[in-house]
């Protein structure tokens, strides 16, 4: 399948032009928000006298409560403090140097996460390409073969993103129907949830519901992209997957220290549903921005648009001229792709303001 890639171009000049420009509300990366409010308030209600460290304190216990809550009661969670952290050390704790993880092409764990999985794992990345994001069992078929043949490396986990990096999402059927073709061949599933909540408000679900109840054996649950500061969390969602994770995250050089303020974080995050709230405000910019885009001619939105990213072909040198003021990314520079990223403090005067002046542009 002809399949396009990300193609991350990262525009030095611009980059270092746009530096001291703290206005600029660009449509970059859901990572370039700042941190709600209401994370900071819980940071610092948690920044009060002397707690142990390393993940015995009142704080982490209570968030490893919220996520049995959200989840189900047998899940194990461990805090980490990155979104690679988290894939990578999850996929640790249920693979061997011989087995082999199946993912998307356009998966972070594939594209973005520098080698890590090969170098700390030691096992093999395989991947299939698809023009939405979503792996399906026809496609993960082609790397069922070699099966306890010694020369070959075992496949052993599924990895999906959700919602995944084209901005589409995975109804809970669809998970459960991969589940169910990795646990028939002996393999487990884990999820990449970097963006789960924009997936949970796009599906109108519990995260139970298209995670532990679909069958996902393994989730990496983010945080940051939806209005935290920083940390992530691995949750085993089957129990006995987690027996040895406590040293696996020690080696792994992500056993924080002052645990509390990642777990706080989460305490907040679940609070009167503030994951909601930002995750529905995101989702609602991206399709609007959809909207707007899709009134001009001369440009073409090229994904459906379920969460909170808008894959758009915009003619290069307009993208570029424009980028200086609203950033984003390249994504297929062969057709010029670009990816527009909404965020959780996403204004609707942001997008009226970007559609008005790729018009302006479009124009000369």
């Amino acid at each position: 399948m002809d399949s396009p890639k990300p193609v991350h171009t990262y525009n030095i000049q611009l980059l270092y032009s746009m530096k001291n420009n703290i206005n600029n509300r660009g449509f970059g990366s859901d990572n370039n928000a700042g941190i709600h409010p209401d994370i900071l308030k819980e940071i610092i209600a948690s920044n009060t006298g002397h707690v142990t460290g390393y993940g015995t304190d009142i704080y982490t216990e209570q968030a490893k409560e919220l996520f049995k809550e959200h989840l189900g009661s047998s899940t194990e969670t461990f805090f980490v403090l990155t979104g690679t952290g988290a894939n990578v050390l999850g996929l640790s704790g249920i693979t061997k140097s011989w087995n082999s993880v199946i993912t998307a092409s356009t998966a972070h764990l594939e594209g973005d996460e520098c080698g890590a999985p090969e170098k700390f794992i030691g096992c093999k990345v395989l991947v299939v390409d698809t023009m939405d994001g979503k792996v399906t069992p026809d496609l993960l078929e082609k790397h069922m073969h070699g099966l306890d043949f010694e020369h070959h490396s075992q496949p052993k986990v599924i990895s999906i993103t959700q919602a995944t990096e084209m901005g589409t999402v995975y109804s809970a059927d669809e998970i459960a129907g991969i589940a169910r073709f990795a646990h028939d061949r002996g393999m487990l599933l884990h999820m990449d949830g970097a963006r789960i909540a924009n997936a949970a408000v796009s599906l109108n679900l519990s995260f139970k519901a298209f995670t532990a109840d679909a069958g996902v054996d393994v989730l990496s649950f983010g945080g940051t992209k939806n209005g935290m500061m920083f940390g992530e969390s691995i949750c085993f969602l089957k129990p006995g997957l987690s027996a040895d994770f406590k040293y696996i995250r020690k080696q792994g050089m992500q056993l924080a220290s002052k645990m509390r303020f990642i777990s706080a974080q989460y305490i907040g995050y679940f609070r009167n549903d503030l994951w909601r709230r930002c995750a529905s405000n995101s989702n609602l910019m991206a399709r609007l921005l959809a909207e707007q885009l899709k009134l001009i001619p001369e440009v073409r939105v090229t994904q459906e648009v379920q969460s909170n990213g808008v894959f758009v072909i915009i003619p290069n040198d307009v993208a570029e001229k424009i980028r200086g003021q609203y950033f984003f990314y390249p994504w297929d520079e062969k057709r010029s792709e670009w990816r527009l990223m909404c965020s959780w403090d996403t204004e609707e005067t942001d997008i009226g303001n970007f559609i008005e002046l790729l018009k302006k542009e479009l124009k000369k």
